[in-house]
């Protein structure tokens, strides 16, 4: 069968996978009558409660033109988009021969779309260009394909390359079209486009088998499940097979004992593959992501796609508060490691690495959101984890002045309304921020450009949302290692802590509320050293949220005032990570969200304070 191996690369949320959704039904992957879930490649809880894509998938349609007996089978990677998950961008695209990058109509390219597209030019890829969402009202599509231009010219893209064949696309309603001003239709072109632009796998079918790993994951029945592409020979089940690194090395020898290939959104057991197919492989026990698995007669292994540095980590500990252990069932620090281990193994842009007190692990990967998804999901799993304050990966590198503190920094792109774009830049400046652009985008927004030390952007987003009135949009994408900053300011106001364990009482923390605006409401368990709310004030303040009113035989001739509380403020999870500081830190069970301070006792607290400063 002809076939083709393609991936889709765009921004988060410019329309990946519900194209891919309509790529299924108009192929036939759908019956007529079959029911079908809206993005049914995201296909985790979280993917869909996020509306966002967090794992690299690959899948596959058969689509026959108009008149032709003759099916082509094209193989989709979706990926993707946000900068955090780039990880798995990285590795997929040795998969493919082509790439589809879409564009929204209003958006442009963005920092996400810059990253993605660099790595696909770097390996030679020829990409088509997709302008999605052209049906929008504040569509400017000619000024958008002139983005993408200098942003390939930018890449240091070839002749071929820069000349990319344009379609005008509108992924949800399911139309693509050489013309930018049609507004129905098929996604006929499309497919037309991906079988006359990418070229069929040009790979040797008759040397020995070759494949490279490039994602990974675990079956109960299967163990060891290995995705890549076969890039020379064949393979039957139960050929002998073995796993070199890098270095040529032998990991280990065995049999493939089973080979899926991707139909639709089904992985089917399959007899064989060859040299262009993309399969799913198991039978091997240590082999993962990077490494080659081959025919014993092979020495030579596959050159693999180096991954970038991650540039941000945190700590994950033992749940140690009053409260452990009553929501989780996985408490214990051999859970947490065997846990963080897996993920390492399956997920190589995250590290994982033991504290020498055995009970907390440093976990380092590409950002915020990469660790909270993977903190999310564990505490899904029944795991119960104390979470430290994220904090970035210093270098240290020899420069003209002896040794130099090289600290990560970001490219951020803000779309905000015009009457908020002062108030931006004024805080990005405190946090370090040089202002590199900043241009009206329409319709009465601007876009504003700065390169920021990763540092002052930790705990920013929720501020920035505040101040924006929740209209703004930042993108951030890691652009290099530079020359220390500085100190940089950190949160403005104190905490509120409570000084006992109990339960929360509603007339305490009614006059509680004029000290500041508080977390949790009454009948809330609470410990001693938790964080109960922020205080109006730059100091800590330890307070009791437990006093109950002193109930007396004497009648008041008033009527006692109703209380009436303030609902709380309750934090999401990225939210809690982002608000605490170095002395702080979350508490993640199955059911519960806390702040509290790292040490609980408050004689030994400030013990710990004096020793600091």
């Amino acid at each position: 069968m002809n076939l083709r191996n393609v991936a889709i690369i765009a921004h988060v949320d410019h329309g990946k996978t519900t194209l891919v959704d309509q790529l299924f039904r108009q192929s036939g992957t759908f019956r007529d009558n079959q029911r079908v879930e809206e993005r049914a490649m995201d296909s985790n809880d979280l993917e869909k409660e996020r509306g966002i894509t967090i794992l690299a998938k690959p899948t596959s349609v058969e689509w026959a033109p108009e008149g032709s007996d003759e099916h082509v089978r094209i193989n989709i990677v979706d990926t993707p988009g946000h900068a955090d998950f780039g990880g798995e961008v990285e590795r997929i695209l040795s998969m493919v021969d082509g790439v589809i990058l879409l564009v929204d109509s209003s958006e442009g390219a963005m920092p996400q779309t810059k990253f993605v597209t660099g790595k696909a030019l770097a390996l030679g890829l020829r990409p088509i260009v997709v302008v999605n969402k052209v049906d929008r009202p504040d569509e400017r599509i000619q000024e958008v394909l002139d983005e993408v231009f200098d942003l390939f010219v930018s890449l240091d893209a070839n002749d071929e390359q820069l000349d990319f064949p344009v379609l005008y696309a509108s992924g949800r309603n399911g139309y693509a079209s050489d013309d930018p001003a049609r507004r129905e239709g098929t996604l006929t072109p499309m497919f037309e486009k991906i079988v006359e632009h990418v070229p069929p796998p040009s790979l040797d079918k008759s040397g020995p088998f070759t494949f490279l790993a490039t994602l990974l994951d675990r079956d109960n029945f299967m163990g060891r499940v290995l995705t890549g592409r076969v890039q020379s020979g064949s393979i039957k089940v139960n050929d002998p097979i073995r796993a070199l690194d890098m270095d040529g090395n032998v990991l280990e020898t065995g049999r493939a004992t089973k080979l899926l290939a991707y139909r639709g959104l089904d992985r089917v057991p399959v007899d064989s593959a060859e040299a262009g197919d993309i399969i799913a492989l198991a039978g091997l026990e240590k082999a993962t992501v990077a490494n080659t698995i081959a025919d014993p007669s092979v020495s030579e292994p596959i050159a693999a796609q180096p991954i970038d540095p991650p540039t941000l980590s945190m700590r994950f500990a033992v749940n140690d508060s009053p409260l452990a252990g009553r929501e989780g069932d996985k408490v214990t620090s051999r859970m947490i490691r065997d846990r963080l281990m897996r993920e390492a193994e399956v997920n190589v842009a995250i590290r994982v690495t033991e504290a020498a007190d055995k009970d907390s692990f440093e976990v380092a990967g590409r950002g915020e959101l990469q660790l909270g998804v993977l903190i999310e999901t564990m505490r899904r799993e029944g795991f119960e984890l104390g979470i430290s304050r994220p904090r970035v990966l210093f270098r240290e590198e020899d420069g003209p002045n002896g040794t130099q503190r090289m600290e990560p920094y970001e490219t951020v792109v803000i779309d905000v309304d015009d009457e908020h774009s002062g108030t931006v830049v004024e805080k990005m400046q405190r946090r370090k921020a040089e202002l590199t652009e900043m241009r009206p985008s329409g319709g009465g927004k601007t876009r504003i450009s700065f390169s920021a030390p990763s540092r002052g952007l930790i705990g920013y987003h929720g501020e920035f949302l505040s101040d924006t009135r929740g209209t703004g949009i930042m993108n951030r994408l890691f652009e290099k290692y530079d020359v220390y900053k500085g100190p940089i300011e950190g949160r403005q106001n104190g905490v509120l802590i409570s000084n006992g364990t109990g339960e929360a009482v509603g007339y305490a923390l009614n006059s509680l509320e004029e000290r500041g605006i508080l977390f949790l409401g009454p009948q809330a368990k609470i410990y001693e050293g938790m964080i109960i709310g922020e205080n109006a004030k730059p100091d800590d303040l330890e307070v009791n949220p437990m006093k109950s009113k002193q109930l007396t035989n004497f009648r008041s001739t008033g009527k006692d005032d109703a209380i009436r509380l303030t609902p709380p403020t309750v934090m999401t999870l990225e939210q809690a990570i982002a608000y605490i500081d170095d002395d702080e830190m979350v508490e993640v069970t199955p059911k519960s969200i806390r702040l509290r301070k790292a040490i609980l006792d408050p004689h030994e607290r400030k013990k710990a304070s004096r020793k600091a400063g």
